[in-house]
């Protein structure tokens, strides 16, 4: 597999190589090893979670509290997305930034974001079914939201407005900078510390 790095550091987009041959395809869409490599750490696997979506379906902006957040390991086994990664760590140099990854059932991507950040995607077909492998368990006190039509953060969606479908959760959730006055969002340095918390202990365990 290809693992390459977004513009945001941290960021992974990860393309498999693909085997076809006369019954279908065999490719590997997920290899612990090849993800601690680029990332510095294992992702230690605590619950894995998969959404079906409408065409014009968005879900996030969303979070978690750090430590432990949760990264996420996200696929599309069905139909296509467009899956976004956005910088909302305080501090950060890329803060509001996003970079996006096309995940399909053609090329079959995945892209890897990193605790702190926030995730959001919208489905382009009916029937986008998105797998994520996640780092911890969902806990609902823990977690957050940004509204996913906040204009500081400016996604794009690649669909008219009218067709996007949203969450009453999501709907009422703050944009960035209400976020960041309501002292929601992750601070970049306590970011940087548990990754090397979660460096150092991947090294020991070796």
């Amino acid at each position: 597999m290809e693992i390459r790095e977004l513009s945001i550091p941290g960021t992974f987009e990860v393309t498999p190589k693909q085997f076809p041959d006369d019954r279908g395809v065999f490719f590997e869409y997920y290899r612990f090893d090849k993800l601690e490599e680029a990332v510095g750490h294992p992702l230690d696997l605590k619950q894995a979670n998969t959404s079906v979506s409408k065409r014009g379906t968005v879900r996030g902006i969303h979070f978690a509290d750090v430590p432990p957040s949760q990264a996420k390991y996200v696929t599309c086994t069905r139909g296509a997305v467009v899956d976004y990664v956005i910088d909302i760590r305080v501090g950060s140099p890329t803060f509001g930034k996003w970079d996006s990854v096309r995940l399909d059932d053609v090329d079959r991507r995945a892209i890897y974001i990193p605790e702190g950040f926030g995730h959001c995607f919208v489905a382009l077909e009916d029937d986008s079914t998105v797998s994520y492998l996640c780092s911890s368990t969902y806990a609902p006190g823990r977690e957050h939201g940004i509204h996913p039509l906040c204009k500081t953060v400016g996604l794009d969606f690649e669909l008219d407005e009218s067709e996007l479908l949203l969450s009453p959760k999501d709907t009422e959730a703050p944009g960035l900078l209400e976020a960041q006055k309501q002292g929601l969002l992750p601070e970049y340095e306590a970011c940087l510390k548990f990754y090397d918390e979660l460096n150092a202990g991947a090294k020991e365990a070796k």
